[in-house]
């Protein structure tokens, strides 16, 4: 993988054995910058391009970390942010292909029938688990509310 050049005007590209394969219709395009020719031509503006992108990004990645644990969509903002990183960064493309190529995989093996059946099966379990432990709660101490409302 070229990592870089000291030449002005070049841009870091990997070589990927899939670049002239057509995979469902559409052709892989080379990795490395996607930058405007006029900024990759000059040297000092597509380094600063690039810190921007990264800059960029990075927030986006911190939100969606933040996100997490708080309500939000918090994995979509990180992909996203990995997203912006990949229109510069080889890095983040190649990162972004192998998550794809794994969801990809987990999607197919999630429609396989014994998995949707076993998936089935354990929700159910699961539902019938959590409705007995609430109707054991219920018959035990009743619908009572942890707040006092009627003093307001």
């Amino acid at each position: 993988m070229n990592t870089g050049s000291n030449e002005p005007g070049e841009v870091a590209v990997a070589s990927d054995e899939t670049e002239t394969e057509e995979v469902h219709g559409e052709q892989h395009r080379g990795l490395g910058s996607r930058a405007p020719e006029f900024i990759k031509a000059r040297r000092v503006l597509h380094v600063s391009w690039q810190v921007g992108v990264f800059i960029i990004g990075l927030a986006v990645v911190v939100a969606g970390i933040i996100m997490l644990p708080l309500p939000g969509p918090g994995w979509v903002v990180i992909f996203g942010g990995m997203a912006i990183w990949a229109t510069e960064f080889v890095w983040a493309q190649l990162v972004l292909r192998w998550t794809k190529r794994k969801v990809t995989e987990a999607a197919q093996r999630a429609l396989d029938p014994k998995v949707r059946r076993r998936n089935i099966i354990l929700t159910t379990i699961g539902l019938v688990i959590v409705g007995v432990l609430v109707g054991i709660y219920v018959w035990k101490f009743g619908i009572v509310m942890p707040w006092k409302i009627e003093n307001q």
